[in-house]
């Protein structure tokens, strides 16, 4: 396998490593120099924590896996990039919103993203790493 220098992280790929699911994933973090987290994706972490029967271990797991990532805020320049759902919606192809915020952080920082859902492939120039 070879060493990526940056990853940005959706939501999937995360709670399908920390659920153990796929150990190859903690293997592809460990092979990442630097490992980035949209803020997005940490709010639908810890909404799925809040609403678990075991929110307090569900908040601890987000908690440490956070230290290893550097979080990624939207700004104006991201908003801007609303033209993706704009696009989508066009071409009758819509994905959730939360989802263009984290495809619009991706393009606006050249990041490619690790993804399980395959929905992100109809977002023109983000790049996808299959994990």
């Amino acid at each position: 396998m070879r060493a990526t220098d940056s990853a940005l992280l959706d939501t999937s790929i995360v709670v399908d490593h920390l659920r153990r699911k796929s150990p190859s994933i903690g293997e592809r973090f460990e092979e990442t120099t630097t490992l980035y987290l949209p803020v997005t994706a940490l709010g639908e972490l810890l909404y799925g924590a809040y609403k678990s029967a075991f929110e307090a271990k569900g908040l601890k797991q987000i908690e440490d896996f956070v230290q290893l990532c550097a979080i990624l805020m939207p700004d104006e320049r991201t908003a801007h990039r609303g033209r993706i759902s704009a696009d989508l919606t066009r071409l009758g192809r819509p994905i959730p919103q939360n989802d263009i915020w984290i495809a619009a952080i991706g393009l606006q920082h050249d990041l490619p993203l690790a993804t399980r859902d395959r929905h992100f492939s109809l977002v023109s120039g983000l790049t996808l790493l299959d994990w």
